[in-house]
This record gives structure tokens, C-alpha cells and sequence, in this order.
């Protein structure tokens, strides 16, 4: 794997910094922030490139109302 030096601004490495989960290097922290393979980040931004669409509008919002109304059930032990 190859290095690269970057600059950021104090405010861009605060940034990044406070977004490191426990023992993550910055690199793993840039790639989960960047790349949001199957984060809801991602969904959004595709859907406002996405040309309108009412039935997928209606799917998502009926979708969104399931996990709402959904409960969560004691595991049997």
C-alpha cells in the first residue's frame, strides 16, 4: 500500500479526528466516510440525483412506517 501526504486546515483535522471511532486510523476513518457502502448517506445522495419518483417515494415512506411501528421481542433464552 503506497503513502500520500495531504494538507487539511486545523478545522478539516479536528474534524476527522472526532469522527475516528475507538483505535481507527484516519485512513479507515476517510474510507467509511467517503465510500458509505450501504449507509443511509449514499441512498440519499443517489436519490437526489435520481430522477423523481413517485412509486419509490411511496415504497420508502411505507417502508419507514413498518420500522417505526416495528417492536422488538424478547430473546427466548
Amino acid at each position: 500500500m503506497g503513502h500520500k501526504t495531504i494538507t487539511v486546515s486545523d478545522e478539516a483535522y479536528d474534524a476527522l479526528a472526532k469522527s475516528r471511532l475507538t483505535n481507527e486510523s484516519f485512513t479507515k476513518v476517510i474510507l467509511r466516510l467517503t465510500t458509505g457502502k450501504g449507509s443511509a448517506r449514499m441512498l440519499l445522495q443517489h436519490l437526489k440525483s435520481s430522477a423523481s419518483d413517485e412509486e419509490l417515494a411511496l415504497r420508502v415512506e411505507a417502508a419507514m412506517k413498518r420500522t417505526r411501528r416495528a417492536r422488538l421481542r424478547p430473546a427466548e433464552a
